[in-house]
C-alpha cells in the first residue's frame, strides 16, 4: 500500500483539464522525430499518390495541388535578411534541421552533394534551424562540411508559416518549392539522396507526379 504524501493546506490540486492537457504535452514530446500527420498517412496507404522512401515518407504534389505560393522572411546566421520574394523563377530546397538531431547527422553529406550538384542549375539549399545558437550550427557545419547557409529559426517564424508541411517534432524535413515558390514535394525523416535528386530535377523540369 502506497504511503499517501501529506498536502499543505490551501494547495491547488489539478483539476481533470490540466491533467489531460499535461498527458498530451508529454505524449506530444515523446513522438520524437516523426509526429504523423495525415500526409504520411496517405504516404502509408500504399494508393499511388505518394510512396515510402528509406525512413522518411515523401510527397509529391501535382501543379493544381500546390496551393499558394510559400511568403516568408527570415534571417540567415550571418544576419542576411532572405525573403520568398528573391526565389521567382527558382528552386528552393528547405532543410529543417538542428545540431543534436541524429537524423540530420545522417543526411547531411547528401545534402551538400546535391547542393553542390545542383548550385549550377541555379537550384538554391537554404537550411531552417529550429534551436541552435549561432556558435553551436556553425559548429555542425565545420563538422560536417556543409556550405549553403541556415536561417536561425530559433523564433519559429519560417515553421509558423510551413505548420501545414512540417508537422511538430518532424525533424529533419526537407521542402523542395518549385519557381512559383510553391511546395513542390516533402520528406518526412531522412532524406534519402537519389530520392531527393529525383525530386528536386523533377521539380526544376517541371515534371509532375
Amino acid at each position: 500500500m502506497n504511503p499517501r504524501i501529506p498536502v499543505p493546506p490551501g494547495t491547488p490540486r489539478p483539476g481533470r483539464r490540466g491533467v489531460l492537457l499535461g498527458t498530451a504535452f508529454a505524449a506530444l514530446l515523446l513522438a520524437g522525430c516523426a509526429a504523423p500527420d495525415s500526409l504520411a498517412a496517405q504516404a502509408k496507404a500504399g494508393d499511388n499518390k505518394n510512396y515510402i522512401a528509406g525512413d522518411g515518407s515523401v510527397s509529391e504534389y501535382a501543379p493544381a495541388g500546390r496551393g499558394k505560393p510559400v511568403q516568408l522572411t527570415g534571417r540567415l546566421y550571418d544576419g542576411t535578411a532572405v525573403g520568398s520574394t528573391e526565389w521567382a523563377d527558382q528552386v528552393v530546397v528547405l532543410n529543417f534541421w538542428y545540431a543534436a538531431c541524429a537524423p540530420c547527422r545522417v543526411e547531411a553529406a547528401d545534402l551538400e552533394a546535391l547542393h553542390q550538384e545542383f548550385q549550377d542549375d541555379g537550384v538554391l539549399f537554404y537550411g531552417v534551424n529550429l534551436r541552435d545558437s549561432a556558435a553551436t550550427a556553425a559548429a555542425f557545419e565545420r563538422n560536417f562540411g556543409t556550405t549553403y547557409p541556415s536561417f536561425d529559426d530559433t523564433d519559429g517564424g519560417i515553421l509558423l508559416v510551413l505548420t501545414e508541411y512540417v508537422p511538430p517534432q518532424a525533424v529533419p524535413t526537407t521542402l523542395v518549392l518549385d519557381r512559383q515558390t510553391r511546395v513542390a514535394a516533402r520528406i518526412l525523416g531522412v532524406a534519402q539522396k537519389s530520392t531527393l535528386k529525383a525530386l528536386i530535377s523533377d521539380t526544376a523540369k517541371g515534371r509532375t507526379p
